[in-house]
Formats: structure tokens, sequence, C-alpha cells
């Protein structure tokens, strides 16, 4: 199979051209993700059977060419864990890939359990041993040795080679439009909008915390969000969760003040307390009616536990008889997320949509009946 390298526009652009009458393409990025909010791209994979074109965004002015291929729905595409794929597709600024189908979810499907690794699928497949000494690697620095390349092209080669074999397992047990329903849900909750004032809810120990003391944590959750896309760091880098955590429950007049609190970062303060002081001030603007309501634990509502149980045992019984791993149908999350639904536990009463037990390709098969058993009290 020819191997290209591509490096200027007009080659990149010719390419897409080309790519544009596949009717599949298999792809992969390579990205470096250590001191930023948001992934760099470093290499953009792509095969469709006759090349591998291996492309250097970081020599391009102009990648959406190659969005406009994800966007285009005639072409099925291929990724293998796309979780973060996907995410540095948002960052570059493509839309939601259209006809997009992820060959972990298939496997999944197959019961190799949730997260099997692309080595071990080629493993099973076609029975060649991948080298991975390139999987950390700097994919930003240049130039880029020749196993880096090597390394770049098995990932979407390989994937274009098994993957008639594993279309035709995935459409012989009949999890074919599950899997591609799934690869769409990953899409939307990937490119799903976030609302900063809904953050202060992921912040651990929150539920810990008063009204008046949520409205400090749901300014200091906005404000460090913003402030780390401006900067491009992780949360983490901008401050710790514990430290606002700690400081919306103690409400400090200073960041000295700040400083003697048990537990805050003392990094933290340094950079960032004069700024949490102002954010706390901002927050104690705010009519106490308009508080945040205290959060309550799933497993502190009356029989959790054994909710919990049943309602396992009883996806353990649907997934049986589809011949499904448990795992597959219905993660620990997914039980809560339905529970707290259910019980309309912290706003999560909204809507029923995002509800996974209850919508997609769950709800025939698992989703209506979970509803009546609920209804049912469990039993």
């Amino acid at each position: 199979m020819q191997k290209r390298f591509i490096q200027t526009q007009a080659e990149f652009t010719a390419l897409c051209e080309s790519l544009s009458a596949a009717e599949l393409l298999t792809v992969d990025t390579e990205f470096v993700r250590t001191r930023t909010l948001v992934p760099k791209l470093g290499l953009l994979q792509v095969c469709d059977g006759e090349q591998v074109a291996l492309i250097d965004p970081l020599a391009l002015d102009d990648l959406s060419p190659f969005w406009q291929l994800l966007e285009n729905p005639a072409i099925t595409k291929v990724l293998h864990a796309c979780s973060e794929d996907l995410e540095v597709f948002l960052t570059a600024g493509a839309k939601p890939p259209q006809n997009l189908i992820d060959s972990q979810v298939m496997m999944t499907f197959l019961g190799h359990g949730l997260s099997l690794g692309y080595a071990a699928m080629v493993k099973h497949y076609l029975d060649i041993e991948l080298d991975k000494s390139e999987s950390r690697t700097d994919w930003t620095k240049r130039p880029l040795t020749d196993n880096q390349l090597k390394y770049a092209a098995a990932d979407v080669e390989h994937l274009y080679t098994l993957f008639p074999k594993l279309l035709a397992d995935i459409e012989a047990k009949g999890w074919l439009a599950a899997s591609q329903q799934e690869s769409a849900n990953m899409i939307a909750k990937k490119y799903q909008a976030i609302d900063p004032d809904t953050l202060y809810q992921n912040v651990k120990l929150a539920w810990k915390l008063s009204p008046k003391q949520l409205n400090n944590l749901k300014f200091l959750a906005s404000w460090r969000y913003q402030k780390a896309v401006t900067k491009d760091q992780p949360l983490s880098f901008i401050a710790k969760d514990h430290t606002l955590q700690l400081v919306a429950q103690r409400s400090p007049m200073s960041a000295r003040a700040m400083a003697n609190i048990e537990g805050v970062e003392a990094l933290d303060v340094r950079y960032q307390g004069k700024a949490m002081i102002n954010v706390l001030k901002q927050a104690a603007q705010t009519p106490e009616d308009a508080y945040p309501a205290k959060l309550r634990r799933l497993d502190e509502y009356p029989g959790y536990k054994q909710t919990f149980k049943q309602v396992k045992h009883f996806l353990q019984l649907v997934a049986d008889k589809h011949e499904l791993a448990i795992e597959c149908l219905a993660s620990k999350k997914q039980i809560n997320q339905f529970l707290s639904f259910y019980f309309k536990l912290n706003g999560a009463d909204q809507s029923q949509a995002a509800v996974e037990l209850i919508n997609s390709w769950r709800k025939p098969i698992a989703g209506d009946a979970l509803i009546d058993f609920a209804d049912r009290g469990f039993k």
C-alpha cells in the first residue's frame, strides 16, 4: 500500500479531493496533551485502502478539506477509541463527524470488554504484534522519525485491513445498528456545549456545602473554567478541586486568610488567591433566593443500595437474554444516572432524553421495560 507524508497545502487539497470519492476511510490522530486544556494535534492519519496518508497539520494553514470529509455522510469513517480524537476535531473547529463508527465500540458488542486496545484488536483479527514504543512520543516535535511515521501508518492501515472481518462479525451478531448509534451518542456528548454555571456540580465534596456555599463554588468553578480556556491550561493548573471546595465553604476575606485554611493548596493561593477573593465578592451579590439548591447524594436516598442491586439484576437478565455483557448494556454510572432521573435528584428530572439507559438502542431492549420495572417499585 502506498504511503505518503503530506506537508504542503497543495498536496493536502489534492489528497482530500481524491478521498472524497472513497466509501470507507480509517482515521486516526496523534496529539500531545500534557500541560494544556485542549489536545494539540501533531499528525492526522487516513487510509482509503489504496494509500496511507500521514498529514502534517503543523505545516498546513487550512485543514477544512479534511473536516469536510468527516462531515460527509456518504463516507464511512472508522476510528478506534475515538473519544479523544473527537476532542481534537472539536478543538480544531470541525463540526460533528457524520457516519462514523468506533471499532472499540464494535468490539464491546462482540464481548471483548469496554476498552480493548487497538493492538489487541489487531492481534485478534490479523495475528500481528504491533510495536507500541512510540505511543508516548511528542508528536508536535519536528522532524518526525521514520519509526514514528511507521507507527502512525500502522494505526490506520491495519484497521482498514481488519474492518471487513469486524463488520462481518458485528452484522452476524445483529449489533451493527446499535454500534452506529452508540458511536453517534459519543459524538453528541463530546460536542455538547459546556455550561460553566453547572460545573460546580462536578467538584468533589460539593454535596457537603450549603446553598450559600454552593453559590460561592458555582462562581469559583465558572471562573476557573473560563481562565483555563483563556490560558489553555488544565483546570487543576488554575486551582485544585479541594481548594475551590474549601474556599467556597469558608469564604475567606483575604488571600492571607485563605492561606491559613487547612487543605488549601499554597500555590493556588500564591497565584490565584486575589482573583478568588474577587470571585467571592461577586458571588456575595447573589440574592439568597437565587442560590443553587443543596446537592443530594444518590447513595443517601432511602433504599439506594437495595434498589441499585435490583436494577442491576434486572438489567443482567436483559443482557443475558440478548447475549450482551452487562458492562456493554449498563455501566454503574448509567444505572446511577437513571436512578437520579427517576428519583428527581439535583434537577435530573428536566429531561429524560439524556438518560442513556432509556434512549437510543437501549430503549427497545431495556429502557421501556426498565421504566415499567421502576414503576412497579423495582419488584
